[in-house]
C-alpha cells in the first residue's frame, strides 16, 4: 500500500499513512535497537485501509532500516 497507494486486499485506495508520534512514549509499533529505554527507536509507519480494515506496517527510511540489519543481523 505504501508505494501503490491501494489496498491488496480489497483494492480501495481510501489510505491513511498513520506515522509515529515521537511525542508520544510508546507510540506506534516501534523497534528498539539498544536496550536503553526510548533509546534507539526505529518507527514503524503504518498504512490502513480505510474500504477494509487491512493493515501493513513499514520501516520506510533506508538508514533506519540499515540500522536494523546492523542491530538484528
Amino acid at each position: 500500500m505504501m508505494q501503490t497507494h491501494r489496498c491488496p486486499k480489497c483494492g480501495s485506495e481510501d489510505i491513511l499513512r498513520v506515522p509515529d508520534d515521537p511525542r508520544r512514549h510508546a507510540s506506534g509499533n516501534n523497534i528498539y535497537t539498544s536496550t536503553l529505554t526510548l533509546a534507539q527507536k526505529v518507527p514503524v509507519i503504518r498504512y490502513v485501509c480505510c474500504g477494509c480494515g487491512y493493515v501493513e506496517e513499514w520501516v520506510e527510511a533506508p538508514s533506519q532500516r540499515d540500522r536494523l540489519r546492523r542491530a538484528f543481523g
